[in-house]
């Protein structure tokens, strides 16, 4: 049970009435009405994959997607395509090179906020059945759409000492925009520490998180493919420990994280810092108990400098953090965040970060906290437990998810759920998060359909009429 003072809605389900392919979800508390038109855009038999977040293209014409029709697979996917919203017609942007069950693979692929350009996973390019797809061998790839099939390698690569600064040396993951579209943040396995803790015990490798921003940086190139340079600088903004001390805010793996705000968020004092990011840690009470909560970085303008150790890490120690990070703990709960592991998200003003946890009767819920911390608000009352990650719209107004293996709508102001799918069988249950437009008329996301008794993964777009 969580330990927070909550404040309950009492709202009541919706239901909802399906009239062919239109949704009218009434909302019995406002008697208001909210209409979404269901379009598949995707019909061939193989995987259509979308990311949980930043799916849409710019203009709100084109749906980013990979292959997958396994979302734990991406080692064995070899392709990136794009739909078009209008005329549903599919074009390849990569395919990777020699592809096989273990690797290199790509995927969870997102749009720039503002640029022609995708991001997606690529595992490293010599993969093979003794160096497969894994945590530490991936890195960041981006596709000028006016340019398909022309990686552009975003984070460099350089695992031989001396290492090089803005290098990283192990693997970056789900890689996220910045609101403005310039940084990008990551998760993050380091691969010269994975080697050194197959012989030094005390050693672990540890998730972490870093942001890459544009800045040039050259690694000599090898024969394996191992190594490559980067367009972007890159450095890991919050510090892990082996063995937290009890009790403190140490953190020994840092994960799920997301921007805050488009344009950051505002300090207590009316000023706005710009760039931070919102991540769950995991770190010890008083007890030693291992539990989870919730963290901001707050980034300064500058990440090249150098604090307590080189940006680059040695031969026997992880990357450092840069000078001027500062890791604050946003939640104190007595057990922690209880619940399935997803990406936190915030609201587009960066008000609130909503993550999810359980509640005073075991069902899964949104929560929400400011980034400057105070009281943990509970944002849904659903009788079914939320199934997978969730994302605000664009206005702030509003959360969307899945739950009873429908889609959902919450309204922030009033706590409002309201089902806005039909509820589908098991096997064909909405998957994944909900993704809004960047104009906040259409939400994509994806289910399984039958098709020649196998099930494919294909993408749908909700239309607000």
């Amino acid at each position: 049970m969580m330990d927070f003072a909550i404040k309950r809605a009492g709202v009541p389900w919706m239901t909802a009435l399906l009239l062919l392919t239109t949704f009218s979800i009434n909302s019995c508390k406002s008697n208001k009405e909210m209409y979404y038109t269901e379009l598949q855009l995707t019909f061939d038999q193989s995987g259509h994959t979308i990311h949980n977040t930043q799916v849409f293209s710019p203009d709100d014409q084109w749906i980013v997607f990979d292959s997958r029709n396994d979302e734990n697979k991406i080692g064995s996917t070899n392709s990136v395509g794009m739909v078009n919203l209008r005329t549903r017609k599919i074009k390849l942007l990569y395919q990777t090179q020699n592809q096989t069950e273990y690797g290199p693979g790509v995927g969870a692929v997102t749009f720039s906020p503002n640029k022609d350009k995708v991001l997606f996973i690529h595992g490293i390019r010599n993969a093979s059945k003794e160096n497969p797809y894994g945590f530490t061998r991936r890195t960041g790839v981006v596709i000028d759409i006016k340019e398909p099939f022309k990686p552009i390698f975003m984070d460099a690569r350089d695992i031989v000492p001396p290492f090089t600064p803005g290098a990283l040396r192990g693997g970056t993951h789900a890689h996220t925009w910045s609101g403005d579209g310039e940084w990008i943040s990551f998760t993050y396995n380091d691969y010269v520490i994975e080697r050194l803790s197959k012989t030094d015990s005390g050693i672990k490798d540890l998730r972490t998180i870093g942001v890459m921003f544009p800045r040039d940086v050259e690694v000599k190139p090898d024969s394996t493919m191992e190594m490559h340079s980067g367009k972007m600088f890159s450095v890991l903004v919050v510090p892990v420990k082996e063995n937290p001390k009890p009790g403190t805010d140490e953190i020994d793996k840092a994960f799920d994280e997301g921007w805050i705000g488009r344009q950051g968020y505002l300090r207590p004092d009316g000023s706005r810092h710009k760039k931070a990011i919102a991540f769950q840690g995991n770190t010890r009470d008083t007890d030693g108990k291992l539990i989870t909560e919730v963290f901001v970085a707050d980034l300064p303008d500058d990440l090249t400098q150098p604090a307590s150790g080189p940006i680059e890490g040695t031969i026997n120690s992880r990357p450092n953090v840069p000078r001027g990070v500062v890791i604050r703990r946003i939640t104190h709960t007595k057990s922690g965040l209880l619940g399935p592991r997803f990406w936190l998200r915030t609201t587009p003003d960066g008000s609130l970060i909503g993550f999810l946890s359980v509640d005073d009767n075991g069902i899964i819920q949104l929560f929400g906290i400011s980034p400057n911390g105070g009281d943990v608000k509970q944002l849904t009352y659903n009788e079914h437990p939320i199934q997978g990650p969730f994302n605000f719209s664009p206005d702030s107004k509003w959360v969307a998810y899945c739950s009873d293996n429908s889609v959902l709508m919450t309204s922030l102001e009033t706590g409002e759920s309201m089902r806005i799918t039909p509820r589908r069988s098991d096997a064909e249950k909405p998957i994944g998060a909900p993704v809004f437009s960047h104009d906040g008329t259409m939400l994509a996301y994806n289910r399984c359909v039958v098709q020649k008794e196998k099930l494919f993964v294909q993408i749908f777009v909700l239309k607000k009429k």
